[in-house]
């Protein structure tokens, strides 16, 4: 597969056309950013890890009757996905109070929803990805009715593997935010990534985050929290 021209350079990927239309090269990066890009750093190795986490667990989610736009691994930060059009919602599923949902309605940290939860957001940086409802999501014509809730069973039967996923590592997924796109044809696919960029990811015994938090939150030990978060993921496929 022949990379071409570079189509697009996110905070955290590029992505670069290839000799066959249906097809892009998603590239990984060590670039790191919290709050809408006003902090910025970087995390050695994350690009590795967040392309073969990503990679591994789309292949689970695939085996388990989720699409998604995965393809094939080509090395270390590269992947070969389905070329979509990205539907412009960020789609959150919570678990555990934490972050900004604790924020903004006064509950601390670590409480156990009565209920998984989800969340949608305004894909667009210059607005502060602000959140929305599926009415606000109709009206702006960001997505239809059947691919919301196209959408919204896919967003709560990914949580449901990788809640059992995780817990067989001994990690407890707190939330973690989605993207969808739409194929050719108008098939809604899980797209972009799954990694500590995206998920929220403790400990289940300790409670340690294992994920950008410790970045977000300048706890240290950011590089050593993604090694142990992917040496944990690692163990668990070679069972």
């Amino acid at each position: 597969m022949v990379k071409g021209a570079q189509l697009y350079e996110g905070k955290a990927k590029k992505v670069f056309a290839t000799d066959d239309p249906e097809l892009l090269i998603v590239s990984y990066k060590d670039d790191a950013t919290a709050f809408n890009g006003l902090k910025k750093g970087t995390i050695a190795g994350k690009g590795v890890i967040n392309n073969k986490m990503s990679n591994a667990l789309m292949k689970l989610l695939e085996e388990r009757g989720i699409p998604t736009h995965y393809v094939k691994e080509l090395d270390d930060r590269n992947t070969l996905v389905k070329k979509v059009q990205i539907v412009p919602l960020e789609v959150i599923v919570r678990n555990i109070a934490a972050g900004s949902f604790a924020k903004h309605y006064g509950v601390s940290e670590g409480t156990i929803l009565k209920v998984p939860t989800i969340e949608f957001s305004y894909k667009n940086d210059e607005l502060g990805d602000p959140l929305l409802n599926m009415y606000h999501a109709l009206a702006l014509g960001l997505a239809t009715e059947e691919e919301l809730d196209t959408i919204t069973e896919y967003a709560f039967r990914i949580n449901f593997e990788l809640r059992s996923f995780w817990a067989e590592c001994g990690v407890t997924l707190v939330d973690f935010k989605l993207e969808f796109g739409r194929l050719p044809d108008g098939t809604i696919v899980l797209a972009d990534e799954i990694s500590p960029d995206t998920c929220r990811l403790w400990d289940t015994e300790t409670g340690r985050k294992l994920d950008k938090d410790r970045f977000r939150r300048d706890l240290g030990g950011v590089e050593e929290a993604y090694q142990e978060i992917m040496g944990r993921l690692e163990a668990k496929l070679k069972e």
